[in-house]
Formats: structure tokens, C-alpha cells, sequence
């Protein structure tokens, strides 16, 4: 199986979908990573070094799992869904050929997500089922799939701590706050990590769930059995 994995910055893939990018390779899965912009806005240094380093620090995240990184360099903070952005979509999408793209949600808060989601939904177009990952704090997100990453929480913490341009920490925190609360919403098991997925089916895809890696175990609901006298 063949996932292209579509982030607007360097460190998108890692905060919104590694967990589920770490079970895709456990699974044997062939994985590309792909970054829209250059990442060269996102702190104070001089933007020709900020854009190499992040570089750099992606290179290393998609590293830990053997994934091919890909840089499309548009520049960061004016991704819109043009034509040029559409057409190197097209083209990476045509190489690559995944059975399943996964991007941002159309509705994130920043307009570099929102602008990639618009431009993978024209490129995929029926050639490829696409899958939105969670948002920034889950803010105006309903989810219709979920992802089981406890056994990938350690690497995908790991991979949020590689940009260190970035000050991870505040992200590897608030991702594993927004993992515990997503797995207690499907009613996975206590203290379990789950990453969460919107699909939107549109013909010919009408069910991926076959695609996808496990969601946690349900638990079973059960009523009180303690007896009060």
C-alpha cells in the first residue's frame, strides 16, 4: 500500500498524522511525506536559514520511519489553491500513485492548511480517496474515523521533538492531550492514544475503511455491579 502524506509546514505531518504514519509502517506500507511551503516564516531567524533547517529537521522526522520526504517550496504563508499549487499536486500525485492521501482539514486554522486541503481535493479529484486529519485543539473537527497509535506515541513524540526550531515541546504536549481525549471518545482503553480522521465520501470512494490502520479497542459499556443497601 502507497500513503502520501500532505502537510502545509514542516512539522504539520508530525503534530497532525505520524502516529498513524508509524502504523502504516508497521503494516509494511510505502510512505511519502510531502511539504507544501518552506516553512521559512515560522519564527524570527533569517528566512534562508529558518527554511534550510526545517528542511533539515523534516528530513530526519520522516527518517524514523523510512518515509520519503518531499519539498515543494512554495512560500510559506501565501499557499493559495491555484494553479501552481494544483498542477505540482497533480504531478506528485500522479508519480507517486497512493492507494490514500491524507491532508489537512479544510476548516484548520491556518490558511496554509485550509489552502492545501482545497488543492489536494481538485488534484485527487476521483483518482484518489482523500482523508482530512484532525485540527489544531480539534476546534470544529467531527471525526468519522479513528487511528489506535499507543504503540506509536513514543515515536511520534519523538518525531514533534525534531523541530527543534519550533519549540516542540508545547506540541508534543498539546498532540498527546488531543490523542488521550480522541481515544476516550471512540471508547478506546484507558490511557490509549488515538488520531483522528474525517472522510468525506465522494464517488467512487465510498468506504475506506479497508485502508485504513486499526482503530482502538472498543470497550465494553457496562452499568454498575456494586449493590448499595
Amino acid at each position: 500500500m502507497k500513503i502520501l502524506a500532505l502537510g502545509a509546514h514542516p512539522d504539520d505531518i508530525e503534530i497532525f498524522m505520524f502516529g498513524t504514519m508509524a502504523a502504516y509502517a508497521a503494516q509494511g506500507a510505502e510512505l511519502t511525506f510531502a511539504v507544501a511551503t518552506d516553512g521559512a516564516r515560522g519564527g524570527k531567524s533569517d528566512p534562508v536559514i529558518l527554511a534550510r533547517v526545517r528542511r533539515e529537521e523534516a528530513t530526519a522526522a520522516a527518517a524514523l520511519l523510512g518515509a520519503t520526504p518531499r519539498f515543494l517550496d512554495f512560500p510559506d504563508g501565501e499557499l493559495v489553491a491555484d494553479a501552481a499549487l494544483i498542477g505540482a499536486l497533480k504531478g506528485l500525485i500522479h508519480e507517486i500513485g497512493p492507494d490514500l492521501v491524507i491532508t489537512h482539514a479544510p476548516n484548520d486554522y491556518h490558511a496554509d492548511h485550509r489552502a492545501l486541503s482545497d488543492g489536494v481535493r481538485i488534484a485527487a479529484s476521483f483518482g484518489v480517496p482523500v482523508l482530512h486529519a484532525d485540527t489544531m485543539g480539534g476546534t470544529g473537527f467531527s471525526p468519522t474515523h479513528y487511528v489506535d497509535i499507543s504503540n506509536h506515541a513514543e515515536i511520534k513524540a519523538q518525531a514533534i521533538r525534531m523541530h527543534q526550531s519550533q519549540d516542540p515541546d508545547r506540541f508534543a504536549d498539546a498532540a498527546r492531550t488531543q490523542n488521550l481525549f480522541r481515544s476516550g471518545q471512540c471508547n478506546g482503553e484507558q490511557a490509549s492514544q488515538a488520531e483522528a480522521f474525517r472522510f468525506e465520501p465522494i464517488f467512487p470512494f465510498g468506504d475506506i475503511r479497508a485502508l485504513l490502520p486499526p482503530a482502538p479497542p472498543i470497550r465494553t459499556v457496562m452499568v454498575s455491579t456494586k449493590k448499595v443497601d
